[in-house]
């Protein structure tokens, strides 16, 4: 990148796009904050005593993916965000943005919190079509939006395949 490109960038950055850059990225990163608390005791006790399927990853992996995960989908927020509130597909973008986090808060809840494999099962697939969604509303306003959830869908894809090997192993 040249000196003048740069500089051109650099101008545009301002403390209100800065703030609102870590607005967003905070917004996934709280709620990954906050189902590691609501569910901490369902993973060290509950989980443990579960036969799991063969491609289960280590527990260490998973906290260092969804930090990664939840980072991408801020980014991925304020790059639609800074499309303008007065877009109606903007608005309607967030509105499935915040349900897919609402559901991925809820997964948790239902699996680790109220120990249902199976009840868990049926609301990660609405997390599925809700990520999906949001995929799609965001590449139409921003395609490298929509190319940052790409890792977080695929994430869940695996995460459905371990849902469904617990429900099926016990």
């Amino acid at each position: 990148m040249s000196s003048r490109v740069l500089v051109k960038y650099m101008d545009r950055i301002t403390l209100r796009s800065v703030v609102l850059a870590a607005v967003c990225i905070l917004i996934p990163l709280v709620s990954g904050a906050v189902i590691g608390v609501l569910t901490m005791s369902g993973v060290t006790d509950w989980y443990t005593t579960l036969n799991k399927p063969w491609f289960t990853p280590p527990d260490y992996v998973f906290g260092p993916v969804w930090t990664v995960l939840y980072i991408l989908m801020g980014i991925s927020l304020y790059l639609v965000v800074i499309q303008g509130w007065e877009n109606e597909t903007v608005k309607t973008g967030i509105i499935l943005f915040a349900a897919q986090l609402g559901a991925n808060l809820l997964w948790s809840v239902i699996f680790f919190g109220l120990h249902s494999p199976l009840g868990a099962l049926a609301c990660i697939f609405i997390l599925l079509a809700l990520i999906v969604a949001t995929i799609i509303t965001f590449y139409r306003l921003s395609k490298p939006a929509a190319v940052l959830l790409v890792p977080y869908l695929a994430w869940v894809c695996i995460a459905t395949a371990l849902n469904a090997g617990v429900v099926l192993l016990n």
